[in-house]
């Protein structure tokens, strides 16, 4: 069973820390509002502003060389989560690995792998038995479950927050600010910082409220796309019935068998 114990919760959590990684860091101090901010000022308020929101949904995209090619490695993720870990969304995997939907509210945990996802993590007939038992069904739990506890812990924006905007002396790389665009139909201002021959660049709005709206990764190796919508939304609180779910300990006792 410990080859694929928190197959799932893993995988999540690949996404956030990549995530967290792509994120300018921010200065030891935020500075008063001004009429035209620099560079540093948009990128410590865009931050500010994720590291206040109550909730938020996060879509993050990995086209890197290699994804294409793993069917262990999220090449997807669209998540709506708050502070008090709720969460919903979904994520999919590279070369035919399958999706998983997921769904928290307080201490209860559902996932939904589709059929491609059990093959892709359990071979041969066992996977295809799993696929089947587990056909268009959740697994459900809850958060203190060692199967679901990484992706629970992914559902905390209090978690992400923390990760995505603790101050790093690694931070203090030149930031660049382009010209004003426009994301999604909100205008944005780019700004940018190379490191090592990538260049990370976040869009922030030109509103008061200076939003980070979405985050590049460019380089050789890397081509990752986030964007920030929904701050301060709540998030959707329907969870599976009770037809639509299994308890996940007849996962457990399915992957014993493996």
């Amino acid at each position: 069973m410990t080859r694929h114990d928190g197959v799932v919760a893993g995988a999540v959590v690949t996404c956030t820390a990549v995530a967290a990684a792509l994120l300018l860091s921010p200065s030891p101090s935020f500075g008063d509002h001004v009429k035209d901010p620099s560079a540093r000022e948009l990128s410590d308020r865009a931050q500010e502003a994720l590291r206040e929101a109550k909730s938020v949904r996060l879509e993050f995209i990995d086209e890197s060389p290699g994804v294409d090619t793993s069917s262990t490695r999220p090449a997807s993720m669209d998540l709506a989560f708050d502070q008090d870990g709720n969460c919903v969304g979904s994520m999919e995997m590279g070369s035919d690995g399958g999706s998983v939907e997921i769904v928290k509210q307080g201490d209860e945990v559902w996932m939904k792998p589709d059929a491609d996802f059990w093959k892709a993590q359990i071979p041969g007939a066992e996977g295809e038995a799993a696929a089947e038992l587990f056909k268009n069904r959740y697994i459900h739990g809850s958060t203190s479950d060692a199967l679901l506890k990484g992706m629970a812990d992914t559902c905390d924006l209090d978690a992400f927050q923390d990760e995505v905007t603790e101050d790093d002396s690694t931070g203090t790389e030149s930031l660049k600010k382009g010209d004003e665009t426009t994301v999604d139909g909100d205008k944005a201002i780019p700004v940018s910082s190379v490191k090592d021959g990538t260049t990370t660049t976040l869009y922030i709005t030109t509103d008061s409220d200076h939003h980070l709206v979405k985050a590049t990764e460019k380089g050789d190796d890397t081509d990752l796309t986030m964007t920030f919508t929904d701050y301060d939304e709540p998030v959707p609180s329907e969870t599976p019935s009770a037809k639509e779910s299994i308890d996940v300990s007849k996962l457990r006792s399915e992957l014993e068998k493996v």
